[in-house]
């Protein structure tokens, strides 16, 4: 079974998720705004992405368990058994992936959370561009697409993988779902950019609402150019 699968997903169903919760809020000061996440069902949740905190935070920290797709260096690092084990899809980011294509879709089916960074990488987490790939999975499977922001985990000047010190303070702020109407046949490339453009103005409209609702800022471009 590809990474990801029913077999692959026990620690997010399991009570170490509550521990993993506890102990990342005694780290920092987690705050998590669910929105309008649905409580059951299949979910997109599509991320900005501005520091190597993200990932963790979505799958553990969300309302709901998160499979969000990873991209496959991390699965040769130390955290590897872990990504594996709580369910997280590995990801080709260089060629068209179909395996974790698959996996994607076959976790909405099965009425789960997927998490994805449409963004492709880390950066200031404006959301000025994003790949289509969140667009096809929710034309699909007909998922709804809840935008998702991060704040606090990169800091201005920071490089990509800074870890944010003790007691900071970190937002997760959900926002309300898009629906796109399934197509099952055919799914052009012109059905896919019209829907990506949908989706891209609902996540930045979250966004601008976001900002200006709560004072929050995002940490501006990264010092370097990096591999993120």
């Amino acid at each position: 079974m590809s990474e990801g699968g029913a077999a692959r997903r026990w620690l997010l169903d399991s009570p170490a998720r509550t521990a993993a919760q506890a102990l990342l809020r005694r780290r920092w000061d987690l705050r998590v705004d669910p929105g309008g996440l649905p409580a059951h069902g299949p979910v997109i949740v599509a991320g900005n992405h501005i520091g190597v905190m993200d990932g963790p935070l979505m799958a553990v920290m969300s309302p709901r368990p998160v499979h969000a797709l990873t991209k496959e260096e991390m699965f040769t690092r130390s955290v590897g058994p872990l990504l594996r084990a709580s369910g997280q899809i590995r990801l080709d980011r260089h060629r068209p992936d179909r395996a974790a294509i698959r996996s994607s879709v076959a976790t909405l089916e099965r009425g789960s959370v997927l998490g994805i960074f449409p963004e492709g990488r880390r950066g200031d987490g404006e959301l000025r561009r994003i790949f289509g790939g969140t667009a096809y999975l929710a034309l699909v499977t007909g998922a709804p697409i809840v935008p998702l922001l991060f704040f606090g985990t990169r800091e201005p000047g920071r490089g990509s993988n800074w870890i944010p010190p003790r007691g900071q303070r970190i937002d997760l702020v959900f926002g309300e779902p898009l629906v796109l109407d399934p197509v099952i046949w055919p799914r052009t490339r012109d059905t896919v950019q019209a829907a990506t453009r949908e989706v891209h103005q609902h996540l930045r409209a979250h966004l601008a609402a976001t900002l200006a609702a709560t004072g929050l800022t995002l940490p501006g471009p990264l010092p370097d150019p990096e591999d993120a």
